[in-house]
């Protein structure tokens, strides 16, 4: 067999990851529904706003989407290990279709709206975790860490095209903005089923134990294993503080403006900074630089990103604010996807979904700390002196969280390890199937009994 990699000298280019069928029916799901999402949230919070009159009940209608992550974000990811990955994509697909179409229904009471947006937003952890656990088995090599980096791009850009359209149309029709999103589940239910090949379950009938330890293992797996654990902490301490500006763009914004700029448009520029350097970063670092390059800038660019919202201290215009946003979102987006891409090397199949719910409740509730505290904090003392104070303990978290970084030969014993749990079975020595991942390593099922190869590295662990 060919191996069809991009050469370890070089990144894979847009091409080789566009050219793959499965995931262009995967990102163009993903990016439909994401728009739909921030659509939606625009919407709903105008609903309930003009329903209750009420902002703190407007603010919960935002908040409420991010609350499975928060009571049971890793449970609910566990879910997708025992299923297909295409059919938990599907299903939550066209589950929150129903549900978002029944809150678009005019006369809704308010308690009513904000139990279906929760029902609705429970569908949220499996789908995303059965995405990230299907994209290593669509791209393979360094096409899997531009794909991760292309994914992230896209979904900033959702966010800034969802809020804007969402807004828009709410003030129009807040019914038309609710069946807006429930139109893009279901197109993205087709996609995927139509445009996505069936796999086999990472986990058998007879591997599954109960749904709780099931999730502690996942648990487990990520902070048992030093690779994971420190890749774990290196993106929870990013989340930890490039969230800030975006999370307290208003009251800074209402604190100091440049002459000729308004209130409003000063919070729009600090908050669409850091998406727009994500965006900038991911494409860039994803694209010019080789993937053992990536691998070693990762820790100078997880310093880099804390350091950048430094010069908070000296409380700059709100443009300056932005360009510093900016370039703590360049810096993050250039350390996500490759760091995003050792994991998936290191983890072995059978827990991908279950590591997604792990690190994605991580950040979900690490980017809500962040921000409460440091809202907290600004309660008492200027923004400026907060966010620049609390970035520079970001840079001393993170030169420890690089001081702490596994060496080379522990990096590659985990990848090792990796490549034996997901080709081997550790009782039988057969190679293709394992307690672990059911699936063949390329993923294929193995009731098709075709000969395969490992799983090949692109390019050495720095």
């Amino acid at each position: 067999m060919s191996d069809e990699r991009p050469s370890p000298d070089g990144p894979a280019t847009f091409r080789e990851v566009f050219g793959q069928s499965e995931y262009r029916a995967v990102l163009t799901a993903s990016l439909l529904s994401w728009i739909g999402d921030y659509v939606a949230k625009a919407a709903v919070t105008v609903l309930v706003y003009r329903e209750s009159e009420s902002i703190a009940l407007s603010a919960a209608a935002f908040a409420v989407s991010y609350l499975p992550w928060l009571v049971g974000g890793p449970l609910l990811a566990a879910l997708a290990e025992r299923y297909p990955y295409r059919r938990v994509m599907v299903v939550c697909d066209l589950v929150r279709m129903a549900l978002m179409t029944l809150i678009a229904i005019p006369g809704t009471p308010v308690w009513a709206i904000l139990a279906l947006l929760f029902a609705t937003t429970l569908a949220n952890p499996p789908s995303q975790a059965a995405r990230s656990a299907l994209m290593p088995a669509i791209l393979s090599g360094d096409r899997l860490v531009v794909g991760l980096s292309l994914n992230a791009s896209f979904g900033q850009a959702a966010q800034v095209v969802g809020y804007l359209l969402g807004a828009a149309v709410a003030t129009w029709n807040t019914t038309a903005a609710l069946l807006i999103n429930a139109m893009t589940f279901a197109v993205s239910a087709a996609l995927v089923r139509w445009g996505v090949r069936e796999r086999a379950s990472a986990m058998t009938a007879a591997h599954r134990t109960h749904l709780l330890r099931e999730t502690g293992e996942g648990f487990r797996i990520v902070f048992g294993n030093p690779v994971l654990r420190a890749i774990a902490l290196l993106v929870f301490s990013a989340m930890l503080f490039s969230i800030v500006p975006e999370g307290l763009a208003a009251a800074w914004a209402g604190e100091r403006t440049d002459p000729g700029m308004d209130t409003g448009l000063a919070q729009a520029v600090i908050m669409a900074a850091n998406p727009a350097g994500f965006i900038l970063g991911g494409l860039l670092v994803g694209r010019a630089v080789a993937p053992a390059r990536r691998l070693t800038l990762m820790r100078p660019l997880a310093v880099a990103a804390p350091l950048a919202l430094v010069p908070a201290l000296f409380d700059p215009p709100p443009l300056v604010v932005a360009l510093l946003a900016a370039t703590c979102g360049f810096a993050v987006a250039g350390l996500l996807p490759t760091a995003n891409g050792l994991f998936v090397r290191a983890l072995p199949n059978g827990f991908r979904a279950r590591a997604f719910g792990v690190m994605a409740t991580g950040m979900q509730v690490i980017q809500g700390g962040a921000v409460l505290i440091t809202g907290l904090f600004a309660d008492h003392f200027p923004i400026p002196t907060v966010v620049g104070l609390w970035s520079a303990g970001g840079v001393l978290l993170m030169l420890f969280t690089a001081l702490r970084w596994p060496d080379r030969r522990t990096v590659e014993a985990a990848v090792e390890a990796a490549d034996r749990a997901n080709s081997e079975d550790p009782v039988t020595g057969d190679r293709s199937r394992s307690p672990a991942d059911p699936r063949r390593h390329d993923g294929q099922p193995a009731a098709e009994g075709r000969t395969g190869e490992r799983g090949r590295r692109s390019h050495a662990v720095t």
